[in-house]
């Protein structure tokens, strides 16, 4: 891949995150949530259904039912959904803004390849908020992608707010990347790698981090709460579906034709190509 600027090109990928769908049980509350505490804004309405995005650009849809079940976090799903801002000062100034809110936060941490602020919306769905690094400095001696969990220095990043206040989501800001709760990782390695076709970009001790055009993850799956767990309940509330934009058409052929050779049902229509992980989770491809 050619680099343009010494930042990663989201949308020069062979494949990236487009939206996620939530199934939660009080969508009022949930919504309201993503509004106000990361400033994306209402793009659709529906019969117990939001699209929340930024601009034009729908980034979370929320389908309401309460008489789901409660997420149980043992069972595979969401670990998070993970909102890149473009630039560090988007970064600092939507954690002043959350810091004088007195939102809860959950953990914040120096990944190398990025900066990384974590939280939980009102039914326990996962959430980083991020920004990436210049690429030149993910890199090991080797070429290898290098990624760490260090403390983050939350001070030193606060002051490139540059003295300027949060007005919500970016419209240039994305859903960088979606980290899995799995079942097994040598599984998820088979869809997520063989079907998919992403790369293996770096492992931790029982997560596998999937790349496409040299990105850090645009998908990661652990076991660290979900070890051996089965498909999931389709009552539950929690992930319900990853969208995955494409760059090439030809793309969703050649995901479609690994997926029959492996035995996995996939469907193609105007919505574009969805296929099931082993854990129940829909992923929709489309160009």
């Amino acid at each position: 891949m050619t680099i343009a600027t010494e930042y990663f090109d989201m949308k020069a990928a062979p494949l990236h995150i487009g939206a996620v769908r939530l199934k939660v049980r009080d969508l009022d509350a949930v919504s309201a949530f993503y509004q106000t505490v990361l400033g994306l804004t209402s793009i659709e309405t529906g019969d117990r259904r939001v699209t929340l995005g930024t601009g034009a650009t729908p980034l979370l849809e929320l389908v309401g039912d309460p008489t789901l079940a409660n997420f149980d976090p043992r069972q595979a799903g969401l670990f998070h959904t993970a909102f890149l801002m473009p630039t560090r000062s988007d970064l600092a100034r939507w954690l002043a803004y959350v810091m004088a809110a007195r939102v809860p936060l959950q953990g914040a941490s120096d990944h190398i390849v990025s900066e990384a602020l974590y939280l939980a919306d009102p039914e326990g769905n996962g959430i980083e908020v991020y920004t990436d690094r210049p690429v030149s400095r993910w890199r090991g001696p080797k070429g290898e992608i290098q990624m760490s969990t260090d403390p983050l220095d939350v001070q030193e990043l606060l002051r490139g707010a540059e003295g300027t206040d949060w007005t919500g989501f970016p419209e240039d800001g994305s859903i960088g990347h979606v980290h899995l709760q799995v079942g097994d990782t040598a599984e998820a390695d088979r869809f997520y790698r063989d079907v998919l076709g992403l790369d293996i970009a770096a492992r931790y001790p029982g997560a596998s981090f999937y790349g496409s055009g040299g990105y850090h993850h645009q998908l990661a799956g652990n076991v660290w709460n979900s070890r051996r767990a089965g498909k999931r309940p389709e009552d539950m509330a929690g992930l319900d579906a990853v969208q995955i934009l494409v760059r090439d058409a030809a793309d969703l052929a050649a995901i479609a034709a690994r997926a029959d050779s492996a035995g996995i049902t996939s469907i193609k229509d105007t919505g574009g190509l969805t296929l099931h992980d082993p854990w129940g989770t829909s992923i929709t491809i489309k160009n």
